[in-house]
């Protein structure tokens, strides 16, 4: 068995791919039109798993838009994604500065979670130990939930 992609359904494609590619660093591996069916699908991967997701061994997120408008209610059986980066600071920062909350800040230099603008959870974490506590990370207080 090996894990191929989570999929998430998405309102608004164009916004869904402005968070996802422009401001949180994926990059768009794969994209199928279904006129038939009346969807896209659009695969997105971390810059360094491109190569690895062209030969078939690197997971995806998989955007699922439906042309024909549809609100989807959060599922309960579902947590969150998770992704690891070099720096959770960091990245952080320039989440914030592109205004994304940061519903639970990096307080440990090692955790953060952010929603997408669809609702979905998204954990960050930190690559490697965590780093060490940083203003104005280390006293931030949550925002909503997670």
């Amino acid at each position: 068995m090996r894990y191929l992609h989570t999929m998430v359904r998405v309102k608004d494609l164009d916004e869904s791919l402005r968070f996802y590619t422009t401001i949180f660093g994926l990059k768009e591996v794969r994209r199928v039109e279904n006129e038939a069916g009346r969807f896209t699908l659009v695969f997105l991967t971390a810059d360094e798993d491109v190569e690895s997701f062209n030969q078939g061994r690197a997971p995806a997120l998989e955007l699922t838009y439906n042309w024909d408008p549809q609100d989807y209610p959060q599922g309960r059986n579902f947590g969150h994604l998770a992704f690891e980066v070099d720096d959770v600071y960091a990245t952080c920062r320039h989440l914030k500065d592109n205004g994304v909350i940061i519903n639970r800040p990096p307080r440990d230099g090692r955790m953060a979670f952010i929603r997408c603008p669809d609702g979905i959870s998204i954990e960050l974490l930190q690559k490697g130990d965590a780093q060490a506590a940083l203003e104005p990370w280390a006293s931030m207080e949550n925002t909503g939930t997670w």
